[in-house]
């Protein structure tokens, strides 16, 4: 439970998150014409066109940063963005009593609890479930008290009581809804997400013991291709010449380049053999440093699903994996050379894509393409 406290559906799901994005314009459209059309329905109530037209500035700013903050290029999506946004519109709901202060009729015809908690839900996908019950709590409280401390000088006859529950039962009950959303996607994830593990590492475990037959397989290859019969003539030798010498030295270090590479190989490694098998075309990896046993496992996902796609549908012809250490992290580049006929071209917006759900899980991205090459290049901090 503590580890779903701090987790988002952005986090847990990015290509969910991704989707999520065009929830948040149209929560913030549906704001916007919400303030606008309340405004024109109590207008008769306005003695501040100013704040009025302020109250309805508030909520589209509000929107407008509710949007580009949760667009893919900008992940992750932060909680101090949550609270910019409800900032922006507490402060639109406040213009809006300034505007009609002394005049307003009605109960139900303030757009601003309403507004808020719409927003507030917009954003659920990218916002931990206790971060909303927050945000919604304290705007609540913000509207709460601004109504009780304005009812002197409001011309409708409601008790304190009446003022308090109209003014925070549209924020509580959005804000609860988003809470609600949030932290059953994300258990539902999680429980989906073990599922899944469990079913791969089980299958891991076998390729695992296939990869391990295949190395010492292929050390015995050595030895009895290249190895036992040297020593046979050697053996069978009356006296050893400078050039068995050599061949005895070359003959040592195949085999501890074999023995090397088999210890120091990395999911990268095996990744990259598995590919190049199954799609039959070159995978490189160059990674003399092992830096990609440093990637968590919820940080190789997009590498993983960008190099299944690029050796997929003929859209490559050979790709190369180099990896460096920077820091505690890493950086990784993908080079893939485009087909030059019978596949599909891979498309700046195909690509972009698998970049976007890589910020989304804390991976920054960069995309360089021309007609022969793509090449992408993922930074991961410790």
């Amino acid at each position: 439970m503590s580890t779903a406290l701090r987790l988002t559906q952005q986090e847990v799901d990015p290509i969910g998150g991704v989707a999520a994005a065009p929830l948040v314009l149209t929560g913030s459209i549906l704001g916007v014409v919400t303030s606008i059309a309340l405004t024109a329905w109590h207008w008769d109530e306005v003695g501040s066109v100013v704040a009025a037209v302020a109250g309805i500035l508030l909520v589209a700013a509000a929107g407008a940063v509710a949007t580009v903050s949760a667009l893919p290029s900008r992940a992750p999506f932060t909680v101090d963005r949550l609270w910019f946004v409800v900032a922006l519109a507490v402060g639109g709901a406040i213009a809006e009593y300034v505007s009609t202060v002394g005049a307003d009729r009605y109960l139900y015809d303030n757009y601003g609890p309403l507004v808020v908690g719409i927003l507030i839900l917009s954003l659920a996908p990218f916002s931990t479930w206790i971060s909303l019950l927050a945000a919604g709590a304290v705007a609540a409280a913000v509207l709460a008290i601004l109504a009780v401390g304005s009812s002197g000088a409001s011309a409708t006859q409601a008790n304190a009581a009446a003022l308090v529950a109209v003014n925070s039962v549209a924020v509580l009950a959005l804000s609860a809804a988003g809470a609600a959303y949030s932290a059953t996607i994300v258990r539902e994830s999680l429980a989906w997400q073990r599922e899944a593990n469990a079913i791969a590492l089980e299958r891991d475990g076998g390729v695992r013991a296939g990869i391990v037959r295949s190395v010492q397989q292929g050390r015995v290859s050595v030895l009895s291709r290249e190895v036992l019969p040297f020593l046979a003539g050697v053996m069978n030798a009356e006296r050893i010449s400078v050039a068995d010498a050599d061949r005895a030295r070359e003959l040592a270090e195949m085999l501890r380049r074999a023995l090397k590479a088999g210890i120091e190989s990395t999911w990268l490694d095996d990744l990259a053999s598995s590919i190049g098998a199954a799609r039959r075309i070159p995978v490189a990896v160059d990674d003399p440093g092992a830096t990609a046993a440093r990637l968590r496992s919820d940080q190789r996902p997009p590498l993983t699903a960008l190099l299944s796609w690029l050796s997929s549908a003929e859209r490559s012809d050979a790709i190369r994996i180099e990896v460096a250490a920077e820091g505690g992290g890493a950086i990784v580049r993908v080079e893939a050379l485009v087909a030059a006929a019978g596949g599909s071209a891979p498309a700046r917006r195909e690509v972009e894509r698998f970049l976007a759900v890589a910020r989304a899980v804390g991976v920054r991205g960069d995309l360089e393409m021309t007609r022969e090459n793509v090449r992408v290049e993922f930074r991961y901090d410790a």
